[in-house]
């Protein structure tokens, strides 16, 4: 065989065996992207962030499915430039999804909502805390929307009526959730709760939602037991139709910045504040903190009966004893107090 030919031959398996090559890649990458399903049993979740590259969601992937099936996020990336598209949030990797079903979901921006807990935290910044665990959201920022006095007022809210804003509930959001529309939609669940029904019940006590969740406030600061809440809130409730103080220990906690005193001393009645009820009639400027649905249930569905006056148990259960006299209650008062004295607590 001439030279020649030989060449011819040898160029000829040399272009058979890069076409065999290619063609053996791309079948691989076809495979390995549209073809092969993962197999994951539970539905697994991506939190992107849109700092994260396409070799941060491998690192992602790594965690959840067989590193050379992840590597399909990969090619996938480099071919459509993933980089210069980035989106961010909650994604979901499905069994039986191909590794094109994760990218598409992730580039077309499908995301799953995340079940967001408001909870009814004692102050703002409890609040602000456990909502930005929860979301891929700076504290910071939302704090600044929270202490803003021009946003309160533009929103329709003081410094002190901000906490009825809340309503401590389970909201599907977007993990991405920006700080204003996460406002939003606080203010559109405050809607939905204060239907017409529930309306019509505070202007028949001659309150305003913002009030209603001002004493929801204190009755959930009384008593953590659900079933007393509405004999707690008719309580109250009569001493504000006779124009009695509310004499309401929980408001002189607020007052004195410490909410976890388990004694009030008779001095402590003193404190200088618009939030202390012994000196003060009527209700606060707002609320002591952020009332529960079922506080603000209890005030607009509260007991109607003839107590007057309630003092904690003496079994230190966290239920009271109520009474309709004031001998009574001195009474009740005495044996709580001697409670405190044989356990020596001072405060």
């Amino acid at each position: 065989m001439s030279t020649k030919k030989k060449y011819i031959l040898f160029s000829a398996a040399a272009f058979l065996g890069i076409t065999a090559f290619i063609a053996s890649s791309f079948i691989s990458q076809y495979y390995i992207t549209r073809i092969k399903q993962i197999s994951i049993g539970e539905t697994a979740y991506l939190y992107i962030t849109p700092d994260d590259s396409a070799a941060n969601v491998i690192k992602q992937l790594e965690g959840i499915i067989a590193p050379e099936t992840a590597e399909g996020f990969g090619i996938l990336s480099r071919h459509n430039k993933f980089d210069n598209k980035r989106r961010s949030g909650k994604f979901a990797v499905k069994d039986g999804d191909t590794m094109k079903d994760i990218y598409y979901r992730i580039v077309s921006n499908t995301q799953t909502p995340v079940k967001l807990v408001v909870p009814a935290t004692r102050n703002i910044a409890q609040l602000v805390g456990s909502v930005t665990r929860q979301l891929m959201m700076d504290s910071s920022e939302l704090v600044e929307f929270m202490t803003s006095p021009i946003y309160k007022q533009r929103i329709g809210y003081t410094a002190e009526t901000f906490p009825s804003l809340f309503i401590p509930e389970t909201y599907e959001v977007y993990w991405n959730i920006k700080p204003e529309d996460l406002m939003l939609r606080f203010m559109k669940e405050r809607r939905n709760f204060w239907n017409d029904e529930r309306k019509a019940k505070a202007d028949k006590l001659g309150l305003s939602p913002e009030e209603v969740a001002t004493l929801a406030s204190i009755v959930d600061e009384e008593t953590n037991s659900n079933e007393e809440k509405p004999i707690v809130a008719g309580l109250y409730i009569n001493r504000l139709k006779k124009g009695m103080p509310l004499q309401a220990d929980p408001t002189v906690k607020y007052a004195l910045g410490d909410p976890t005193r388990k004694r009030i001393l008779n001095k402590d009645l003193e404190v200088e504040s618009p939030y202390n009820t012994y000196k003060h009639t009527g209700l606060p400027p707002g609320p002591i903190r952020i009332a529960t649905k079922q506080g603000l249930e209890s005030v607009l569905n509260y007991k109607k009966h003839d107590y007057l006056y309630m003092c904690a148990k003496e079994d230190f259960s966290g239920t009271h004893n109520f009474a309709k006299t004031l001998s009574e209650h001195n009474a009740n008062a005495r044996r709580y107090q001697q409670a405190l004295n044989k356990l020596k607590i001072k405060k």
